[in-house]
């Protein structure tokens, strides 16, 4: 399979380890002790990627599956665990094991995103497990934090870093945004503080849906009282992934939206930054 760094690569090699290939850490890992099989889930694709996700240079894999549907999610194809491949632990950290060297120098590590990996939390636990400690490599769980409640302590002890969405303070906007309510992930920001997990907290400002002075100040005022979120980003609302929405042939309801001018994105930050709250 040829890699492209800077894209979603389709998983599935040549020389991938067949599927029912005992894992290497068998009966030791989380998902082996869970499942008493060689831990397979639904991949949509892997990725090598700097800067947004976790970091340093990050090799990113994308599970399938979503039970939100967010009006900007840029990722559509990755809603519908279908959308993914059968894919078995093996062949993941197969992969990732060929760049281990190249992430280690720079100074990254591993990524489980998606859709939301905690659809399939054995097989995300199985991943973050052996990337952590069989490939030596930083951890990161990419979520919404809606099912939080599946991951297990064990499955967070393997977490070196969380890269939390919360995607609106007002309850009736993120129903709007996410088809969800909220206290879920709010409860799991929550658990991650007693537990003492690393939190990267992530808001999308939205013109005229999220940006809002007392909604972004509900959100900086509760990561604050957090204590464990070492970082805020405030990632401006773009149209990069309409192109998707339109080939699958869902209807993308913010196409008239702008993106904030840079002066909103500052304004965002500074009610971040006035919390002693690092905005990036």
């Amino acid at each position: 399979m040829t890699v492209l760094l800077g894209t979603n690569i389709p998983v599935g090699a040549a020389n991938a380890v067949p599927f029912g290939a005992a894992p290497v850490s068998a009966g030791q890992t989380p998902a082996a002790a869970a499942t008493q099989r060689p831990s397979e889930g639904s991949v949509h694709s892997w990725d090598l990627s700097t800067g947004v996700d976790g970091p340093g240079t990050r090799f990113v894999t994308f599970l399938a599956g979503c039970p939100l549907a967010c009006l900007y999610c840029h990722n559509p194809d990755t809603m519908r665990m279908r959308s993914g491949k059968r894919t078995s632990a093996d062949d993941v950290i197969a992969e990732a094991r060929k760049y281990t060297r190249f992430i280690t120098a720079s100074g990254g590590g591993a990524t489980i995103s998606g859709g939301e990996p905690l659809l399939q939390p054995v097989f995300a636990g199985e991943l973050l497990h052996r990337m952590k400690h069989d490939l030596g490599l930083h951890t990161a769980l990419d979520t919404s934090g809606f099912l939080g409640a599946r991951a297990t302590d064990a499955l967070l002890r393997d977490v070196d870093l969380v890269l939390l969405d919360i995607k609106s303070w007002d309850r009736e906007t993120y129903k709007k945004v996410t088809g969800r309510p909220l206290e879920p992930t709010l409860d799991f920001a929550r658990r991650l503080a007693d537990l003492g997990n690393e939190v990267h907290l992530r808001f999308v400002l939205v013109p005229g849906l999220t940006d809002a002075q007392e909604n972004i100040e509900g959100v900086a005022d509760f990561a604050a009282g957090l204590g464990n979120v070492s970082r805020v980003d405030v990632l401006p609302f773009h149209k990069l992934g309409e192109s998707k929405w339109e080939a699958l042939d869902m209807e993308f309801s913010l196409h008239d939206t702008p993106s904030p001018s840079a002066e909103q994105v500052a304004r965002a930050k500074a009610v971040f930054a006035a919390r002693g709250l690092l905005a990036v």
